[in-house]
């Protein structure tokens, strides 16, 4: 039987691996070298062996020079844009300037604009725009290409603006921008954010503005990837209406309408959040007789998850059976979906019945395991998921570390810290290396357990089982160090994280400055605060309610005042725990007009004041001795239907002892029985209340009488 010849082009590529080691090692070889073998050489080697063409290019260059090879541009063009997509462009001129030497050929206006777009690529911007300005000293004249490219650079820098003055440029030279030119610019404005900024501000004309010039253009028409970075761009904004009419543009125009440009779309609409337009354009799809495939089926089970459509999800898993365009992927999402929307009867359900399709194709992966057990720990079926863990053991399934971390966080979320070590150590022995998710999840567990020592030494141990800790991890431990006041440890692991490159973020600061107040040091947590201002970056809500927090406790409201003025300018909203705060501190230095200011603001702002808002408006009140503005306090939040807390009736019993009106205040309002048969007194300096001297209520139940006290 005959041996059947190999593949021309394959022949070739094995030739000239061992031809092209030769030339290198013999240069005399060179001298038979002819453009054409140079242009396949090059060719083969650049697409098949990049690792070792590029040690070897200026080798190469240089032992060709003296053999004054006279090739066409296309010959060097090809390492210029060898060079160019593997971010070399500075290599790349070295090609660029001795090409005539060493190819016998004068770089023309492929050689200039594929060094152009590697200096683009690389976002070397400064030697980009020298290089362009270079074009004509050269006698190289720019083409649409060219300019082009310009647009992606510009577009890529986020000067919009100046895109405006290139475009009109290439007009007066008789250029007019294509396809490639008006999608780097849309693509452009979409991804600098430019386009978003310019929606949420209502300037949805402005916009669009590229994209009618595009639509109205007589020279070119708009792509379909033209089509989808607008419909995306404005469904990101929320903009779906306008959207739904790029769409139907799109189904206006002369184009076909296909299986990949229906995908295209429906992703588009789904990813950016607008669930009916992706099912507007399936049905459409649907109508057309274009028949969905499941990788379509799946964005929709996604999307409709996404939006919230879970009954939808339910018909579009039976008509993905009835169509037969189920596969695991679309098992993972539908089963994930519904742990998001704690369905677990409805989850674990069809679990069972996806089980029952092991005999065909249809089985789960390590995915689906590590979804169904997240899924239970997360909803509090913790024994449930270890005995999954367990079967998908016993019967020889692929796990992955999701599952095994998922279940650590559930065990120790549960209390179950041990269990939790042991599932790390089980993970460990069955071959799963630990991530830094994993390390972070069972110091967090050491610490909610109280074993702060634990959680130190297993932080150290790190490295050693190849996990680095991330600033995640530094931040859990900072956390439960300055919760057991360790504070100078805590400071200990910031100049760690400082050595190790790692910068602290907002968590890390608001950690710290928690911890500082705690402490007593609020001067060095100011100090603190000064030093995130100052690096540029703009404290949120919850590290201003800490330095309020800290200011107020040591008495300094007056700074306390400034900063929360300061709020508006860093663009920061205040919120109910900033206001009870700033009001809490102006009632610990007795300053009750300024507090009864701030409850004013509470009001005009729209916040609902809470049980907190009204314990610190009463405590506030009965120690400045105006107990009847407390009792009117104490009828609104009732009005309110808040109901008063331990802390509440606390608060009130520790006035009354100190204040005959309030008494006198209750048998009026409640009876002279009811105070005949409630006395207050003091024992070991905890409240009690005595009913008909026989049952005591310490101060912690203090809320289940509330009713006898406040008729709600």
């Amino acid at each position: 039987m005959a041996v059947p010849k190999p593949h021309k082009h394959k022949t070739l590529t094995l030739t000239l691996t061992p031809l092209f080691t030769t030339f290198l090692k013999n240069p005399e070889t060179l001298k038979t070298l002819t453009p054409n073998t140079l242009n396949q050489i090059l060719k083969t080697h650049l697409s098949k062996h990049p690792h070792i063409f590029i040690p070897q290019i200026t080798h190469l260059t240089s032992l060709l020079k003296p053999l004054q090879i006279t090739c066409n541009e296309s010959t060097p063009l090809l390492i210029l844009k060898f060079l160019s997509k593997n971010s070399m462009p500075n290599e790349g001129v070295k090609i660029f300037q001795e090409m005539r030497e060493v190819f016998g050929v004068a770089p023309g206006v492929r050689s200039f604009n594929t060094l152009l777009n590697g200096f683009v690529e690389k976002c070397d911007f400064e030697k980009g725009v020298l290089f362009f300005q270079s074009f004509r000293k050269m006698g190289v004249f720019p083409n649409l290409e060219s300019f082009s490219i310009l647009v992606k650079m510009l577009c890529k820098k986020g000067e919009f603006g100046r895109v405006e003055d290139v475009v009109e440029a290439m007009r007066g030279r008789g250029l007019f921008p294509n396809v490639v030119t008006y999608g780097t610019w849309i693509n452009g404005l979409a991804k600098n954010g430019e386009w978003g900024g310019r929606v949420r501000k209502g300037e949805v004309c402005k916009a669009c503005e590229v994209w009618e010039n595009l639509v109205v253009s007589r020279e070119v028409y708009p792509d379909v990837g033209s089509y989808n970075v607008m419909i995306s761009g404005l469904c990101k904004c929320g903009k779906f209406k306008e959207s739904l009419e790029v769409w139907e543009r799109m189904r206006r125009n002369e184009r076909e309408m296909n299986m990949f440009i229906y995908t295209s779309v429906i992703n588009v609409f789904c990813e950016s959040g607008n669930v009916e337009g992706g099912m507007m354009v399936f049905n459409e799809m649907v109508g057309k007789k274009v028949c969905p495939d499941v990788a379509v089926y799946n964005v929709l089970l996604k999307c409709c998850f996404r939006g919230g459509m879970v009954n939808e999800c339910f018909e579009l898993w039976e008509r993905m059976q009835k169509d037969d365009c189920r596969n695991v992927i679309s098992f993972n999402i539908f089963l994930k979906g519904l742990f998001d929307y704690k369905k677990v009867d409805e989850a674990i359900s069809l679990w069972q019945q996806w089980q029952q399709l092991r005999e065909n194709s249809s089985v789960v992966d390590s995915t689906s395991y590590g979804i169904l057990i997240h899924g239970l720990c997360q909803n509090g079926y913790v024994d449930k998921a270890f005995s999954v863990l367990n079967d998908a053991k016993d019967k020889n399934d692929k796990l992955d570390v999701y599952a095994y971390s998922s279940m650590i966080n559930g065990f120790c979320n549960v209390g179950r810290l041990n269990d939790a070590v042991c599932m790390f150590d089980r993970m460990v022995l069955n071959g799963y290396n630990p991530n830094t998710n994993v390390c972070s999840t069972l110091i967090k567990g050491f610490i909610q357990a109280r074993k702060l020592n634990d959680a130190i030494d297993f932080f150290d141990k790190m490295l050693s089982i190849g996990c680095s800790p991330t600033i995640v991890t530094y931040n859990t431990l900072i956390d439960g160090l300055c919760k057991a006041q360790r504070f100078d440890e805590a400071y200990r692991l910031v100049r760690e994280m400082l050595e190790k490159e790692l910068k602290p973020d907002m968590i890390t600061n608001s950690l710290l400055m928690r911890g500082l107040c705690q402490d007593g040091k609020v001067d060095k947590a100011v100090k603190l605060w000064d030093q995130v201002i100052d690096t540029g970056s703009k404290p949120d809500v919850i590290m201003y309610n800490i330095l309020l927090h800290g200011l107020c406790s040591v008495g300094n409201v007056e700074y306390a005042l400034e900063l929360f003025k300061k709020m508006d300018e860093h663009k920061c909203v205040p919120n109910l725990i900033t206001m009870n705060t700033l009001m809490e501190g102006f009632y610990k230095v007795r300053d009750c007009i300024n507090a009864s200011i701030i409850w004013g603001q509470i009001l005009k702002s729209g916040f609902r004041p809470d049980i907190i808002s009204y314990n610190i408006v009463l405590k506030g009140l009965c120690s400045c001795k105006k107990i009847p503005d407390a009792v009117q306090y104490l009828n609104d939040a009732v009005s309110r239907k808040i109901v008063p807390t331990a802390v509440t009736w606390n608060i009130l019993v520790r006035a009354v002892l100190h204040s005959q009106p309030l008494v006198q205040q209750c048998q009026y309002r409640y009876g002279k029985a009811f105070c005949e048969a409630a006395a207050w007194v003091t024992v070991d300096n905890k409240i009690h209340i005595q009913m008909d001297a026989k049952t005591k209520f310490k101060e912690d139940v203090l809320d289940r009488i509330c009713v006898l006290v406040v008729p709600i």
